[in-house]
């Protein structure tokens, strides 16, 4: 069975595609900070009957990078590392003006520092593999300059200049960052707490992901919403 290292998995779009991914037959290593959330995300995946280790932590932590590599190492390796894990640098989002330094380094850290970090610790299992992968969720404020997600936005492009060196420098291994677009997630309320407009649930652009693992297509940027848009 191929395996695959998610962050952030216990709810969102991290505990849409561990679901998704279960269902095809995927062993799964999932984190996230929440000990409850993870272990509910966790059981609800382990009914499609593949093998799932849930390892609570934070990403930033070197021994709990490590921790996750080791339990993929013992289902197997690592096939695919999903880096979904994130931080806003403040909730809700500020002007750059008020953006406080500590958490536009927590931003950093999560976002970057601990994506980098947990591709370094995985990267033998990921040469290894027939078929490895990483996959760096990333956002349009990467690219566009909106007000108040400059922190956030940030972190973002630099993750994907990582990710864009990454897939250069290990040719054997696709390296994917992923714009989800806009979704109703936990992460986003907490961003604009004031905005109520209707967003799409997770689930839907899940079959984007899906299809870069099915096709395979070249390292580099791609939106799931028009990933998912070309399956139909």
């Amino acid at each position: 069975m191929p395996v695959a290292i998610i962050t952030g998995a216990s709810k969102g779009l991290g505990r849409a595609l561990a679901e998704a991914l279960a269902g095809r037959g995927w062993d799964l290593v999932l984190d996230a900070r929440g000990t409850e959330a993870l272990t509910d995300a966790a059981g609800a995946v382990s009914t499609h009957g593949t093998r799932v280790t849930a390892l609570p932590g934070d990403v930033t932590d070197a021994a709990h990078r490590a921790a996750l590599v080791a339990a993929a190492w013992r289902l197997g390796g690592v096939d695919l590392l999903v880096h979904n894990a994130s931080a806003l640098g403040a909730e809700p989002l500020v002007r750059l003006e008020e953006l406080p330094l500590v958490g536009l380094r927590r931003a950093l850290e999560v976002n970057v520092v601990a994506g980098l970090g947990l591709v370094q610790e995985a990267l033998p299992l990921l040469r290894a593999s027939r078929a490895g992968a990483v996959v760096a969720v990333t956002s349009d404020a990467a690219a566009e300059a909106y007000e108040t997600w400059g922190g956030y936005g940030a972190s973002k492009a630099a993750l994907d200049q990582l990710m864009a060196v990454l897939a250069v420098e290990e040719p054997g291994l696709r390296v994917w960052a992923v714009d989800p677009g806009d979704m109703d997630t936990d992460l986003y309320a907490a961003a604009v707490p004031d905005d109520h407009d209707p967003r799409p649930e997770p689930a839907v652009v899940v079959p984007g992901f899906l299809r870069l693992l099915e096709e395979r297509p070249a390292s580099g940027r791609y939106g799931a919403p028009d990933l998912v848009a070309g399956v139909r």
